[in-house]
């Protein structure tokens, strides 16, 4: 059952390809030493690697694998995926957390580091983010989580966010403290050369069985995406219901 599910996943339309791994740390060095086999290619093209962090749990195993990882971080130029409006230096904002587990263990130039200013608030932030980001697309990668309910980035079911074409979006009534954010528009996540989810805990299940029967959750708009998915993260029970 565990290959009829992931066939039916990789089947759905948009879908580039779905690697289960078998468990969390296993996924985290798949997924850093992609990042960092992107990172030679695009500054072998171009001169520049260009990457979208993700905040959340899952994408800390990664980040902090990334520091033995062979990159030119001279080259590297960092953005956000989302931001929570809190104060600049709150432990809960995603550049807090991506500080910790990858900023500080690396030599990454700071003016390499394009955070998110959403203490101005979302709909400052938003524009100014927006502003700052005209020179930088299309991305070569945008490493992306998934929540229990479907939501990427700060993108969630139902917020009139996902509908909105610009560059970066403000999100007001998030259903996840704090209800005031920015996230990258829908438009710019999809236009990255690269789009990669990382997808741990038994706890996503049922967002990975609607994707694969096309429920179209804000994850599953981000098309042509390479999902890296631990096996916890595919019950017994959400399989038999996708056979």
């Amino acid at each position: 059952m565990m290959n009829s599910f992931a066939d039916s996943f990789r089947g759905v339309s948009d879908v580039k390809a779905m690697i289960v791994h078998r468990n969390a740390d296993e996924l985290a060095d798949a997924v850093a030493q992609r990042i960092a086999v992107l990172a030679a290619d695009a500054i072998a093209m171009r001169g520049v690697f260009r990457v979208v962090l993700a905040g959340g749990q899952t994408p800390r195993g990664y980040y902090r694998r990334l520091p033995d990882m062979p990159v030119d971080w001279n080259n590297v130029h960092v953005y956000f995926s989302d931001e929570r409006c809190l104060p600049l230096g709150d432990a809960q904002r995603n550049d807090s957390m991506v500080q910790q587990a990858l900023l500080d263990r690396i030599d990454l130039p700071f003016r390499n580091i394009h955070a998110i200013h959403a203490e101005l608030g979302a709909r400052l932030a938003a524009a100014d983010y927006a502003a700052r980001l005209a020179h930088a697309m299309p991305f070569d990668l945008v490493l992306l989580g998934m929540g229990e309910d479907g939501h990427t980035a700060s993108l969630f079911p139902g917020n009139p966010a996902m509908q909105l074409t610009d560059v970066a979006v403000p999100v007001y009534g998030a259903p996840k403290l704090p209800a005031e954010r920015v996230s990258l528009g829908i438009n710019t996540l999809n236009a990255a050369r690269n789009k990669l989810f990382a997808v741990t805990g038994a706890g996503k299940s049922e967002a990975l069985w609607r994707i694969a029967r096309g429920d179209q959750l804000p994850a599953a708009m981000v098309k042509m995406a390479e999902w890296h998915v631990e096996l916890a993260a595919l019950t017994d029970a959400q399989i038999e219901r996708s056979a």
